[in-house]
């Protein structure tokens, strides 16, 4: 009968050479992230890398948000994170994004808040679910879509702002259809000029 394999000193314990690398990496991540539940998020982040999915990682440290007035949870920074999970496939089963916003520790009723609000089943379209988070945040669509670098203008297709207004003007409901093409309309002149792109300062001009 073999003898079990037995450590008898530290010399004997193999420590990959990547190692280093994994843990400083980790480590910069939960930095900039700051998790609420360390160990929730741990699982989550180990998890991905292990299958090559996209980190649940902020790109920066994230300052609260001065438009809300109680801390809901959701935040600029961990709707882009989701988005980035979430994104590439359009459409996402309501369990993997109960997964993947649990591995970013927001709570779960706000989740069935917005499921609720949707009134999304089985298969949720991501641009929809995406369109009220951003609707929750009291906006950021153009921060979180853009490629643009930060403190840049925050660009983004026009058409793909007029799929998210569209969305939210008509499950509000109360909204007159003229209203909706008007306010489009007078965005869609200023995305003329900026090569079918809109940008947060047009917003501004459109209000006055």
């Amino acid at each position: 009968m073999p003898l079990p394999d037995v450590m008898y000193c530290a010399q004997q314990i193999n420590i990959p050479p990547q190692l280093p690398d994994i843990l400083k990496n980790f480590t910069k991540a939960a930095i900039r992230t700051q998790p609420k539940d360390l160990l929730l998020w741990s699982a989550a982040y180990f998890s991905a890398l292990s299958k090559g999915e996209c980190l649940p990682v902020k790109n920066r440290l994230e300052m609260n948000v001065a438009t809300q007035k109680t801390d809901t949870g959701l935040s600029p920074g961990l709707l882009k994170i989701l988005h980035k999970q979430l994104s590439p496939r359009q459409t996402c089963s309501k369990e993997e994004l109960q997964e993947k916003w649990k591995g970013l520790c927001l709570p779960m009723d706000q989740l069935e808040t917005l499921m609720s609000l949707g009134s999304f089943g089985s298969d949720i379209n991501w641009m929809e679910f995406f369109a009220l988070g951003c609707s929750a945040l009291g906006g950021f669509a153009c921060e979180i879509l853009t490629e643009d670098d930060e403190g840049g203008a925050a660009r983004i297709p026009f058409n793909t702002f007029g799929q998210l207004y569209n969305y939210l003007a008509h499950l509000d409901g109360d909204m007159p259809q003229d209203h909706i093409d008007n306010f489009l309309c007078t965005l869609q002149t200023q995305a003329k000029k900026q090569n079918d792109m809109i940008q947060v300062s047009n917003f501004y001009i459109s209000r006055k």
